[in-house]
Parts: C-alpha cells; sequence; structure tokens
C-alpha cells in the first residue's frame, strides 16, 4: 500500500483527499436531514452544504493550479482563472 501512495504525485493525492473528505461530509449531511426528519431543517443543512461545495471546488483547483504553474505560461493561468471565475459567478447570480 505504501509503495502504491508513493506512485501518486502529491497534488493529486491531496485533490483526491479533498474530494473523499467533501463526499463525507456530504454524507453525514444526508444523515443528517433523514435523522431530523423535518424539511425547514433540512433545507439548512443544504444551505450549508451550497457554502461547503465551492470552497471544496476552489480548493482543490488552487492545489492542480499551483501544481501547473511551471507548466503553464501566465496567459493560460489567467484564461483558467477567468473561467473558474464564470463559474463561481453563475453559481452566485
Amino acid at each position: 500500500m505504501k509503495r502504491w501512495l508513493l506512485i501518486i504525485e502529491p497534488a493529486v493525492l491531496t485533490m483526491a483527499g479533498i474530494r473523499l473528505l467533501s463526499a463525507t461530509i456530504e454524507l453525514i449531511a444526508a444523515l443528517v436531514m433523514l435523522s431530523l426528519n423535518d424539511v425547514k431543517k433540512a433545507v439548512a443543512v443544504n444551505a450549508l452544504l451550497a457554502v461547503i461545495g465551492p470552497v471544496i471546488f476552489i480548493t482543490t483547483m488552487t492545489i492542480g493550479l499551483l501544481s501547473l504553474t511551471d507548466e503553464l505560461s501566465f496567459s493560460k493561468l489567467l484564461w483558467i482563472a477567468l473561467g473558474i471565475a464564470l463559474i463561481l459567478f453563475g453559481i452566485y447570480k
């Protein structure tokens, strides 16, 4: 098992770990909603998830982009940043 983890690039391992954490949070939130058995409380839990989702997205994208900075030109990084900004704008507007 240790050998397998040494082969994986650290940035990819970190990004996957954050996504696994996100999935765990989503699963726990679903179980909390079921245990509360109340629509108003479930909506409140869902609202918390709406905050966590973009934070996870931004974090994983930042890790990925920081690991690619030496391979991409500055103009390409700007285009990627603009794309991420547009995605976030679309989510919140």
